[in-house]
């Protein structure tokens, strides 16, 4: 499948919002569920782990049910994988490492590659190999002090924190100087997705949205 949208496309969606919902679930049937819940809230960039069983599937569909949305994925560590994910409709993928060919697999399909990096070194040969968008991972013992740091020798650098960023603390992080972040159990709570219970995240995804944008 050709990408629709451009590569700079997808990542001026993902910045003007400012959230990437994490979405990792034991039961992809909830997922069309879960990602509406999100749009209600105003986070359209839904990142669908491969964790998720039978992720390629409910990446392909939703997809194609909500064209509005920005369905990407997540957990992405090879490029036939990547490659596959495309194919079936991911607009952007997301890595918890930094692998060079899957950045190079995305951008044969005009695709953006958003690689997991921790370190200073990591993070700048992810970008200098082209990554559009690098997630900083685990962020939960950096805090966003490190991003901070990181924006003075790397300004023009592109960072996302995922892991330990919660609606209460996501101003701090794009006050840091990130232009996105990732949020996953903070924001599709696992308790509310067991028991249905869908407005609860709308709720996150409107507290985490107003956040950034108040942070801004």
């Amino acid at each position: 499948m050709t990408a629709t949208l451009t590569r700079a496309d997808v990542m001026r969606r993902i910045e003007q919002t400012g959230v990437v919902a994490v979405v990792r679930l034991t039961d992809a049937a909830v997922g069309r569920d879960v990602a509406n819940a999100l749009m209600a809230g105003g986070v359209t960039a839904i990142e669908i782990t491969m964790t998720v069983p039978g992720a390629v599937e409910l990446i392909e569909e939703l997809s194609r049910t909500l064209p509005q949305a920005l369905i990407g994925a997540g957990t992405v560590t090879d490029p036939a994988t990547a490659r596959e994910v495309i194919d079936a409709g991911a607009k952007f993928v997301v890595s918890p490492v930094f692998r060079p060919g899957v950045v190079e697999a995305c951008h044969e399909r005009g695709v953006p590659a958003c690689p997991g990096c921790f370190s200073p070194t990591e993070i700048l040969s992810a970008w200098e190999m082209g990554a559009d968008l690098v997630k900083v991972f685990p962020a939960t013992s950096l805090g966003p002090g490190y991003i901070k740091d990181l924006r003075g020798p790397f300004p023009s650098i592109k960072l996302m924190p995922t892991g330990g960023v919660s609606h209460t603390n996501a101003a701090e992080w794009i006050r840091a100087g990130a232009v996105a972040i990732g949020a996953g159990s903070s924001l599709v709570d696992a308790g509310a997705v067991a028991a249905r219970q869908f407005a609860t995240i709308t709720a996150n995804a409107r507290a985490f949205v107003d956040a950034v944008k108040g942070a801004r």
